[in-house]
């Protein structure tokens, strides 16, 4: 690949401000495909620079309760990969990067090169496998080499140097750092294992200096500013769907959406 992705240029201008960048989680679908897109709006407009569309599964191995809720509220509603894809191009246009989010099942079903033509043709950057391994990915390689999509797989405390070295040369646009072992979902303090987990991934990728992003377990500003001491970015999905889930209407949801998300963005924005 010669052009950068969207995903890869707010990341380098988030480098270049010298900060890290905010990614926000968000199940296509979720409370309904409609309704998806305008938190995915609220969350774009309160500071997010980077959206994952969530692609909503059944059987979510790695999701907490929040996002399991959320999830089957979306599959409730109907949503479909064709959903999921117009979600991805309606985030592409208000000027975040968007990526999808996917457990390896659902993209297998829809055809591996269909699914990363189909998500480039709606202005995807990537997306992120979180069950996926890279020595079981050949075909995945292909497909989104040929679609010009960056691939982000994860990499967790319990990962061995050796894994680090093999997950972050399969990765484009960033590792994601699983900051501690188990599921999804907000946390009252950032697991120690976070930043010793980067700086193990960042001595894997020194050549080239592939961002890590870091994920679970974020839910405050203050948090959100810690993790960016170190990160390249900050990830938070279970924060923004409880809000949703708990709001009595939607426009109630909105507003605090929005709020997390500026709340999160003035986190990430603290100089380092």
């Amino acid at each position: 690949m010669t052009a950068a992705t969207p995903l890869q240029a707010r990341l380098a201008e988030a480098r270049a401000a010298d900060r890290a960048a905010l990614i926000g989680y968000l199940p296509a679908g979720f409370p309904d495909p409609a309704s998806s897109i305008r938190v995915i709006e609220a969350m774009v407009a309160g500071g997010c620079d980077v959206i994952e569309v969530g692609l909503p599964y059944s059987d979510p191995t790695m999701d907490g309760p929040t996002i399991q809720k959320a999830a089957d509220r979306a599959l409730a509603a109907g949503t479909t990969p064709a959903d999921v894809l117009r979600v991805v191009e309606a985030t592409a246009a208000t000027g975040a990067a968007a990526l999808v989010m996917s457990y390896w099942n659902p993209i297998d079903r829809y055809g591996t090169e269909r699914f990363c033509a189909d998500l480039a043709a709606a202005g995807g950057s990537g997306t992120i496998t979180p069950d996926l391994l890279p020595e079981e990915a050949g075909d995945w390689f292909a497909a989104t080499d040929a679609a010009g999509l960056d691939r982000i797989f994860l990499v967790a405390p319990s990962s061995t140097d050796e894994r680090l070295r093999s997950t972050t040369a399969a990765c484009r646009g960033f590792v994601y750092a699983a900051s501690l072992m188990g599921v999804t979902g907000t946390r009252t303090q950032v697991a120690d294992t976070a930043e010793k987990l980067v700086t193990r991934t960042r001595a894997a990728t020194a050549e080239t200096r592939l961002p890590v992003c870091v994920g679970l377990g974020i839910s405050t500003g203050a948090q959100a500013a810690e993790v960016a001491g170190y990160a390249d970015g900050v990830i938070v999905g279970a924060g923004f769907c409880q809000r949703v889930l708990d709001a009595p209407d939607l426009d109630t949801g909105l507003s605090a959406v929005r709020a997390f998300a500026e709340e999160l963005a003035a986190g990430v924005r603290t100089r380092r």
